[in-house]
């Protein structure tokens, strides 16, 4: 049954692999992006594969700007029943030194922004009585990371709202669980080993027990089976997607 699906940062890395995964099950898809350049390409290459997608510029800590982006994917695909969240923002500093202002922006973006979008997303899912929200968290809320607090604690807010919103939304037909990458292959990894901040490829795989980093195409093959209706009985749940690095 083809739907609708909204994908946060869906311009590049997870996001982009989950649009085409999504696309490939027969939805339609709404990729939402800060980079609206990005969101268009990747709405563009879909497209081209015979997908029904839109790409949209937005900034997801912008409540006013996630409103008017869901509102246009109601009017040009149809309401929402299924929602990714993608979109985040990673960020280093030892704790002492961490600026209020890196905090509160990390937590923007990855907790508040997952926040405006399951709340727009919700009414079209109680509407039509089923609903999938698969958030994106990250092994950083499970084991903690030095010299990234702020974006432990904010992907850790996300797998509590997943386990509240599961409780609460269960009775209506819509599930909400995580996936907590770790070890997966994204083009920010890459800028943060440009930078020097992250070690090697080959250094980040000897710490995986299967031995090689994962791909965006292996966090879309579980976000695709959480989307379906064979997991309607998984809801609530944090299901690692890391090669073993976190068990």
């Amino acid at each position: 049954m083809s739907r609708v699906a909204v994908v946060t940062g869906g311009g590049s890395g997870m996001g982009e692999s989950t649009c085409h995964e999504l696309g490939r099950r027969g939805h339609k898809v709404a990729v939402l992006d800060l980079d609206e350049a990005a969101a268009q390409r990747v709405a563009d290459d879909l497209r081209a594969d015979g997908v029904t997608a839109v790409g949209i510029g937005a900034d997801v800590t912008d409540r006013q700007v996630m409103a008017d982006s869901f509102a246009t994917v109601r009017s040009e695909l149809g309401p929402t029943t299924i929602l990714v969240t993608s979109a985040g923002l990673f960020g280093f500093s030892p704790f002492v030194d961490l600026r209020i202002e890196d905090w509160e922006r990390v937590i923007a973006v990855n907790l508040t922004g997952t926040f405006h979008a399951c709340q727009l997303a919700v009414p079209d899912m109680l509407d039509a009585g089923w609903g999938r929200i698969i958030m994106i968290s990250s092994s950083s809320a499970q084991r903690g990371s030095p010299e990234m607090a702020h974006y432990a604690a904010s992907k850790g807010g996300v797998v509590s709202l997943t386990r509240s919103l599961a409780r609460e939304y269960a009775p209506h037909g819509i599930t909400v669980n995580n996936i907590p990458p770790s070890g997966i292959e994204t083009p920010m990894q890459h800028q943060q080993q440009a930078a020097g901040i992250l070690p090697p490829t080959e250094q980040m795989a000897a710490n995986i027990p299967i031995g090689h980093l994962g791909t965006g195409d292996d966090i879309a093959a579980m976000v695709g089976f959480l989307s379906s209706d064979e997991a309607g009985f998984i809801t609530g749940q944090t299901i690692g997607v890391n090669g073993g690095a976190v068990m």
